[in-house]
């Protein structure tokens, strides 16, 4: 329905990073590569693959779906829904996976468990985008605060059992990246960081959307589940 709203600033930052760090890939391969097993770099090469792999889709699709919906006049480069914040959780993420793979290789070879994140990741993906397409104009990725004449409330499709897909797909999707990638530290930090910021939000989203929908509104909630795990 309305997703989150995120500081694009991250996007410069990211660039930066890329810029600095580019230079010395070549190195690092070499290096990790003459520290470690061939099994256990072809692990890191796998995982680390996927996982740029399923962010850089996911942003790029978000972009597209939204100039797609919307057109390209009406939307931002906030629609990548990358801020300072969410770069440096995924910088974390990756030193944690470097250092782990470094010093307990072991851990990354729960294949179980790492393909259980490519599902999480992949399923994720399929519920947020199926929610930003059943959607169509309604579906934003900032919550609006005055209702405009094509902003209806959506009842069929995944919205149908979900009130907001689109936030369901999203913790699912974040948390299925650093079980992919076998992460424990991170995937404790992305599924608390990720759902209280949904606590935070849906309560004052559907204050607007009970503003706009009125008694009907009320109808859905109680008929429907908010999509993230104990927030009512």
């Amino acid at each position: 329905m309305i997703n989150m709203e995120l500081n694009v600033s991250g996007v410069g930052m990211l660039m930066h990073i890329y810029d600095d760090i580019e230079p010395l890939i070549p190195s690092l391969v070499s290096y990790f590569s003459s520290m470690i097993s061939d099994t256990i770099f072809f692990t890191m090469c796998r995982q680390l693959l996927q996982m740029f792999l399923a962010i850089i889709f996911f942003h790029c699709s978000e972009y597209i779906l939204a100039i797609s919906i919307h057109g390209k006049n009406n939307v931002t480069l906030k629609s990548l829904l990358i801020s300072k914040n969410y770069v440096l959780a995924m910088v974390f993420s990756l030193i944690e996976y470097l250092v782990e793979i470094y010093f307990f290789p072991e851990l990354k070879e729960r294949w179980l468990l790492s393909n259980i994140g490519l599902a999480m990741v992949v399923f994720g993906e399929i519920i947020r985008k199926l929610a930003i397409i059943t959607a169509g104009r309604s579906f934003t990725h900032l919550i609006k605060i005055h209702h405009e004449e094509h902003h209806v409330l959506i009842r069929h499709g995944v919205y149908r059992y979900l009130r907001h897909p689109s936030y369901c797909g999203f913790l699912i999707w974040s948390v299925g990246t650093q079980i992919m990638v076998c992460n424990p530290l991170s995937t404790l930090a992305f599924a608390f960081v990720v759902w209280r910021f949904f606590q935070q939000r849906i309560p004052y989203e559907e204050f607007f959307l009970r503003q706009f929908f009125g008694l009907e509104y009320e109808e859905y909630t109680d008929q429907t589940f908010s999509g993230i795990p104990f927030i009512k």
